[in-house]
């Protein structure tokens, strides 16, 4: 967690690596959430979809921001959290999960901070974008 007391506009979340996206990791994450989509885990069903193999749930990208703010703040700070999927992140990707704080106000009484996110692959391509606010 954070000292809270010096957040401020242009303040960087530490980043998160994520490993290389395994496939292992997308059949554990179709398990896990229930998500059995054969694109995810079947080589035969991307292919015959045009792709050169399978790729990762967007949940699960969504899943690695949420750990990115749960290592700053507590789960309890999170008063809002929204995402867009803008790129496929392919097996074997290696996403890096980024967050700068745009703004700090006062809201209900509660210190806030608004939180730009960003999940991006070691070839610079970003795959989900989002924005969060948090109590600091």
């Amino acid at each position: 967690m954070t000292a809270t007391e010096s957040i401020a506009a242009g303040t960087q979340l530490p980043q998160l690596q994520v490993p290389p996206i395994s496939r292992t990791a997308l059949a554990l994450f179709a398990g896990a959430s229930g998500d059995h989509n054969p694109i995810h885990v079947d080589l035969d069903v991307a292919k015959s979809a045009g792709l050169p193999d399978v790729f990762a749930h967007g949940m699960l990208s969504m899943a690695y921001l949420g750990r990115l703010l749960t290592g700053w703040v507590p789960q309890s700070a999170i008063r809002s959290y929204r995402v867009r999927f803008v790129a496929i992140t392919p097996v074997h990707g290696e996403p890096t999960c980024t967050g700068h704080v745009t703004a700090v106000d006062e809201e209900d009484g509660e210190r806030r901070a608004t939180v730009e996110l960003r999940v991006a692959l070691a070839d610079g391509t970003t795959t989900l974008i989002g924005d969060a606010v948090l109590v600091v």
